[in-house]
């Protein structure tokens, strides 16, 4: 494979125009570059002098087989590569001067690509995120359901909404977020675009809550969940998931995602009791010397 086998350009909807179809068609498994580059269009339609992120495709007999984007802030996300792919791009993203902070992708993908960065660059990566893709399958709610009922939350949520984020980022240590939710730059953080759902009990109090995406290619993502800490064993966040997700399908959306910790055992089981399904799983590295990214 030729390095000019990789299509560059910083023309986001040129890109789409070329790589849409690609990218929707396999709405879960793409989720993340899905949602990245839908965000990185909107930016740049509203900002016309912001940096401009690098997007690459990869073609052969016509058609695009896999896709790269490389955003202002250093972040790197890649769809499945073979090794011999992955190397190739790596090479390329080297000679041409590009410097990723950190790349995301599939476990494989985002593995040959720290060790191939590490040889061309002398970089050294470090892994920073590991987890499991579930797309929802047939939506079961939890037995016995805890009290309460599901609520799109409004503007008068904005309060609470923002303090169980950053709660939710001091427990999974997201600095990047909470440096941008204490800077007051809500709609700059990854949850400023994200949908709401509370669970509350009976008395209208909200004890849990789940995010969701917009829907793009068919696709919503749920992300984060969260529940206080004192709430836990309740059953709320199965409550909560099982509402978001159904508010998701409401939607139109006919991939429905989430990810989850691998070493929180309790999730994944519960995410599989109401109907979630293994996918695939993900992974991150951070590359020495470069600074976060977002």
């Amino acid at each position: 494979m030729r390095p000019d086998d990789w299509q560059l350009t910083n023309d986001v909807d040129d890109f789409l125009a070329r790589a849409g179809d690609f990218l929707r068609s396999r709405p879960a498994l793409h989720n993340t570059p899905l949602t990245d580059i839908e965000k990185l269009r909107i930016r740049s339609a509203a900002e016309h002098d912001a940096e401009v992120p690098t997007f690459g495709q990869l073609e052969s007999e016509g058609e695009v087989r896999a896709i790269f984007y490389l955003t202002p802030r250093g972040r790197l996300g890649l769809t499945p590569l073979s090794a011999e792919q992955t190397d190739t791009l790596t090479a390329h993203l080297a000679s041409l001067g590009h410097s990723p902070s950190n790349v995301i992708a599939d476990h494989d993908t985002a593995s040959a690509f720290a060790e191939s960065w590490q040889r061309h660059t002398g970089a050294t990566p470090v892994p920073f995120w590991r987890t499991h893709l579930y797309r929802l399958g047939t939506l079961t709610p939890p037995q016995p359901r805890p009290e309460g009922q599901g609520r799109i939350t409004d503007g008068k949520d904005r309060e609470q909404v923002v303090r169980w984020c950053r709660e939710f980022c001091v427990e999974v240590g997201e600095q990047p977020s909470i440096d941008l939710i204490d800077a007051g730059s809500w709609d700059d953080s990854r949850f400023g675009d994200r949908h709401f759902t509370f669970w509350e009990t009976p008395d209208g109090t909200p004890v849990a809550m789940a995010a969701a995406t917009s829907i793009v290619g068919g696709m919503i993502r749920v992300d984060p969940v969260y529940t206080p800490a004192h709430l836990r064993g309740r059953g709320y966040a199965g409550a909560v998931t099982v509402a978001a997700s159904r508010a998701a399908l409401t939607a139109g959306a006919t991939d429905v995602v989430l990810f989850t910790d691998p070493a929180n055992p309790t999730s994944n089981a519960l995410y599989q009791r109401i109907g979630y399904v293994h996918v695939a799983d993900f992974a991150g590295y951070k590359f020495s010397g470069a600074p976060e990214a977002g």
